[in-house]
Formats: C-alpha cells, sequence, structure tokens
C-alpha cells in the first residue's frame, strides 16, 4: 500500500515514545503520545511543503505541532530552497518587536546541529514607509536548504504580526506540474523520515545541551546553538518538589526582547494558552530595583511573576534575549535560589501578592490575545 511506509514509521515513533528514557509515569506517557500526534501533522505537512521550485511559508510550530522547545512569543515560518535559484521574499512588516531571517545549511539530526549561511534581522534590510519590503536570496548560497523566519512578540496583545511570501523568481507565472503517484509515494516516505527523525533528534538536543548541566541552576548568557546571531539564551532544567520554589532573579534587559518558558521532558513548550508558562518582559512585573523575579512552582506563590509547572516535577527553563545591539555577559544574566513556597513572602524583595481574580485577568488575557495571533 501507499501509505505503509509511513504507517510503519508510526510504530517505531510510538516505540521512541514508550521507551524515552525520562518516561516515569502514565503523565509522561500521555504527553508523549499527544507530542506524537503533533509531530505526525507536521511531518505530514513538511512533506507536503517540500516545494523548492515553487515554495511557500508553512507555519513550523504551533499550540498542537510542537518541537524544539518552542518559543510561545515566536511565529515559526519556513520554506525550502535550493542553493543554484534566486528566491523573492516579499512581506510587510508588522509591528512584532523583531522580525529575523536565518539560511540553514542542513537539517537538525541527533548529533548535529545546522550551521548557518545568513543570519540577520529587519534592522539590515530596506523597509518602506508603508511597511513592504522585498528581499533576494541566491544562488551563490552554497548548502543553502531551508529559510526559516521568525516573527517575535513581546506585547501579545498590542503587537500584530505581518504578512510573508516567497517565489522562485524564475518561476513567477508558472505553474508546478500535477502530482503523480510515484511523487506521492516519496512523500509519504520521507514523512515517515521526517517523523523519525524529528523525534529522536530533539531528544538527543535537549539531552546534550540541557541534561549534562547541573540540575536547578542556569547557564550564563550565550549565543543560542543552531539559532540567531542576533540571539543570546540561558539554559537549564530544574527538578522540584511540590512545597519548593525556584526563583530566577535578572536584570530587565535593554534588548528589545527578552523572555522566559518552561518545556516539559519531551523539549516542549508548555500548555502556554491557558497557563503563565512562560512571560515576555512586557508581561512581566518589574520590581523597583530593575530585576524581573520569577518564581517557578507547583503551588501557587501569589505573585505576578508566578510560572507554572503543572504537574512536572522535572523540567527544562531558557530565557532568550533577542535583537541585541552587543553581547551579554553573566551580569546579564540569572541567579537561581531554591527556597521553600511558604518562605516566599519573606524571601523576595518587593514582594506584592496577587488575587485570584486578578490571575483570572491575567490568563483570560492569554488566552484572547493568543487566538487573535494564530489568527494573523
Amino acid at each position: 500500500m501507499l501509505t505503509t511506509p509511513f504507517a510503519e514509521a508510526i510504530q517505531e515513533a510510538e516505540r521512541v515514545i514508550t521507551t524515552a528514557p525520562h518516561v516515569r509515569d502514565e503523565q509522561d506517557l500521555v504527553e508523549g503520545y499527544d507530542y506524537l500526534a503533533g509531530s505526525i501533522r507536521a511531518s505530514v505537512q513538511m512533506a507536503w511543503a517540500y516545494q523548492r521550485d515553487f515554495p511557500y511559508f508553512v507555519r513550523s510550530t504551533g499550540p498542537y505541532t510542537k518541537m524544539g522547545l518552542d518559543n510561545p512569543d515566536t511565529l515559526y515560518f519556513h520554506a525550502w530552497l535550493r542553493d543554484d535559484a534566486e528566491y523573492l521574499v516579499t512581506g510587510q512588516r508588522g509591528s512584532t518587536v523583531d522580525l529575523s531571517f536565518q539560511i540553514l545549511d542542513g537539517a537538525y539530526s541527533p548529533i548535529t546541529v545546522p550551521g548557518s549561511t545568513a543570519a540577520f534581522d529587519d534592522r539590515e534590510i530596506r523597509t518602506e514607509p508603508d511597511g513592504s519590503f522585498r528581499l533576494f536570496f541566491g544562488p551563490g548560497l552554497p548548502g543553502a536548504g531551508m529559510l526559516v523566519v521568525r516573527e517575535v512578540f513581546s506585547d501579545w496583545a498590542g503587537e500584530r504580526p505581518g504578512m510573508l511570501r516567497i517565489q522562485r523568481a524564475d518561476r513567477i507565472g508558472a505553474a508546478p506540474p500535477p502530482p503523480t503517484l510515484d511523487a506521492l509515494t516519496k512523500r509519504y516516505g520521507v514523512a515517515g523520515k521526517i517523523l523519525i527523525s524529528r523525534l529522536r533528534t530533539f531528544l538527543a538536543f535537549a539531552e546534550r545541551f540541557y541534561l549534562n548541566l547541573p540540575v536547578n541552576t542556569l547557564t550564563p548568557p550565550r549565543s543560542t546553538p543552531g539559532g540567531l546571531t542576533t540571539q543570546f539564551s540561558s539554559a537549564g532544567h530544574y527538578e522540584l518538589d511540590d512545597d519548593q520554589a525556584m526563583v530566577i532573579t535578572v536584570p530587565a534587559s535593554d534588548a528589545p526582547y527578552q523572555g522566559i518558558q518552561l518545556g516539559s521532558m519531551w523539549y516542549v513548550s508548555l500548555d502556554y494558552v491557558n497557563h503563565q508558562t512562560s512571560l515576555t518582559r512586557d508581561q512581566a512585573r518589574i520590581d523597583p530595583d530593575g530585576m524581573i523575579r520569577y518564581v517557578v512552582s507547583e503551588r501557587n506563590p501569589g505573585v505576578a511573576n508566578w510560572l507554572e509547572r503543572l504537574g512536572h516535577r522535572r523540567g527544562y527553563v531558557q530565557l532568550r534575549w533577542q535583537r541585541l545591539s552587543r553581547e551579554l555577559t553573566g551580569e546579564d544574566g540569572p541567579r537561581v535560589d531554591i527556597m521553600a513556597v511558604d518562605d516566599l513572602p519573606k524571601q523576595l524583595p518587593h514582594y506584592r501578592p496577587v488575587g485570584p481574580e486578578a490571575w483570572r485577568e491575567r490568563i483570560a488575557a492569554r488566552q484572547a490575545a493568543t487566538a487573535a495571533r494564530m489568527l494573523g
């Protein structure tokens, strides 16, 4: 049957999920199967979007197609490229805090992180007064395989996405050939390979870059592995009891974008729509001393900057800074303290409680802003 290779890949993918080293209980498995469903959907989409002669931008991740510790503040798009062809990208700049472009010279694998043939943000392109822009890529970018675009929000409710389009310059006005049985057979096979690679790659990626770090610590800011030259990040993993809190103290940066998020052991974001599992600088409460103090805990500590664990005793933490004009140092980065949740009122400087009604309003605002953004 045409779909047999893909069906076999799904069975193999289920084995990857059930044998993942971090699986300890039913919650881990349930989340793994949910991750598998999103990965199946994304793999089929990627295989069918493999159009290098008639490319188009595809939403790389979303609430139901998560991967690679996806940033809740970012809309990710990608399109496939040939390194011997010229491409025209046209767009309309939205009001988001950052818009960046990156050309990858390969794909992520369990042992490699792709390099960047080019990486820059919209400060380096000409934008017309009406917000429109035109960019040409290639030819002459050896190894170029994929164009990745990131549109980053700091104020979820106040910023609006723009518009993007990509065309191969010498194919404008032409049409692709109709699909054939041979082409569809190949696509189902490719979808299966993408699925297995996707799952294995990011489990290995997390172990390589996070789990070898001491638990309940965060690294100093560093250039993000496989990321943009204008992005720095601080990474770590936590393991906390239900009566414990991780307090992360970091200066409010002058970088246009600063954010923090939690991730599960599947190396994907937690539910950021209905729970506060991430915060941008605009969303966070900044203390009078210019510091942001995040509290990671299972129990509600009653503070504005609570990051909800959602039952995850173990997980990942990542801070990001984008659109930088200088390299960050350790002094720009976080300090971590572990303490009892009950001790927070006397241990946190500038402690100000947040009541249940105010918290409900924060969540309602997240839900509304996410719905508006995902329609953009």
